[in-house]
């Protein structure tokens, strides 16, 4: 059959503890999908995208109009796998400090002296959800991608590390733009995941009218622990990826490029901008975790199709032209999912 993927069978590194790890994670999953489900109704590919992102340690940026359940999903994926977890509402008066934290002086009353104390700010947990992280000003966001990026932040003059697992989850209202301060494609750059939340289907909406109006509120078990988790997250490193398959989501990239040589028709007319190597790592790193999640200890091009559109959506950008036709980048990076081979 032509253009068929070669089949990888299982690599001879897969241990079998590393077998048991992945048995462990799909059996997981189901769990935390149940548990997730007696307060969050319907939004299945965001729940999955939301745990393809914690197990390959990236962070996300939903986008969605309020009262989607944005903040009660997130907070109950931390409380199932008993994750400290901070709310950050995002403002236009929101300084560095209010989100790091701070140097307080406080005085011995036994002998009178004097010393700073540093006194840790919300983005001290493993999981943050930074609401409407387009409404504070471009320092403060700042002081946010410092943490994602390098998992410590700096206050005072002296750098504190951050407690793993960590993990953002930032919003976006698409709504009342005006008084925001965007966030810069360099930054959008960072988050591995854009997501798109939409809103429920008329059956959906009648359940989570029903569930939310009554008196009782379920009672969750906590599925996983900090640390098992962060042995997880190492496992999905451990996954090995087929060259054709990286190779593939590497061409997948290198096709959003409208400068680079025999790019579709299309992308040369409709983008101003491509997608950088941090793409194809996130996609190789994403397609890992959607492996083992269902059960697999190698990741295959299905992998990498099935995240190629929160990996690339907000890292291909369409010019004017493409604008004025109303194409959009997900419009786009789905034609390019279907152009590609695998």
């Amino acid at each position: 059959m032509e253009n068929a993927a070669p089949i990888a069978p299982t690599p001879p590194e897969a241990t079998s503890e590393d077998l048991q790890a992945v048995e462990e994670l799909a059996r997981a999953k189901a769990q935390i999908l149940g548990q997730i489900e007696k307060r969050v109704v319907g939004q299945r590919d965001v729940v999955e995208h939301l745990l393809i992102a914690l197990f390959a340690r990236g962070h996300c940026l939903f986008v969605g109009v309020p009262g989607l359940a944005k903040t009660l999903l997130i907070s109950t994926l931390a409380d199932v796998l008993n994750l400290s977890f901070n709310r950050i509402q995002f403002t236009p008066d929101l300084m560095p400090s209010d989100i790091t934290g701070t140097d307080i002086l406080e005085e011995d009353k036994a002998t009178g002296h004097r010393a700073f104390r540093f006194l840790k700010g919300p983005l001290f947990a493993n999981i943050i959800l930074a609401d409407e992280v387009n409404r504070t000003p471009p320092k403060t966001q700042a002081a946010l991608l410092q943490a994602m990026q390098e998992y410590r932040v700096t206050a005072g003059g002296r750098t504190y590390p951050l407690e793993l697992p960590f993990l953002v989850f930032a919003t976006q209202n698409p709504i009342e733009q005006e008084g925001t301060y965007p966030l810069p494609e360099a930054q959008l750059d960072r988050f591995m995941f854009l997501v798109d939340v939409g809103y429920p289907t008329a059956e959906e909406e009648v359940e989570i009218v029903k569930s939310t109006t009554g008196g009782s509120q379920p009672k969750l078990e906590k599925i996983l622990s900090p640390e098992r988790i962060l042995a997880l997250q190492e496992l999905v490193r451990r996954v090995p990826v087929p060259d054709h398959v990286v190779r593939y989501a590497v061409e997948l990239v290198r096709h959003t490029r409208p400068k680079e040589p025999g790019v579709p028709e299309f992308i040369a007319k409709n983008v101003s901008w491509g997608a950088g190597p941090r793409a194809s790592q996130y996609l190789v790193l994403a397609a890992k975790a959607r492996a083992i999640l269902n059960g697999r200890f190698v990741a295959s091009v299905e992998d990498v199709k099935a995240v190629a559109r929160p990996v690339l959506r907000h890292r291909v950008l369409p010019n004017f032209t493409a604008e004025s036709e109303g194409t959009t980048s997900v419009k786009l990076v789905d034609q390019l999912v279907a152009l590609v081979k695998g």
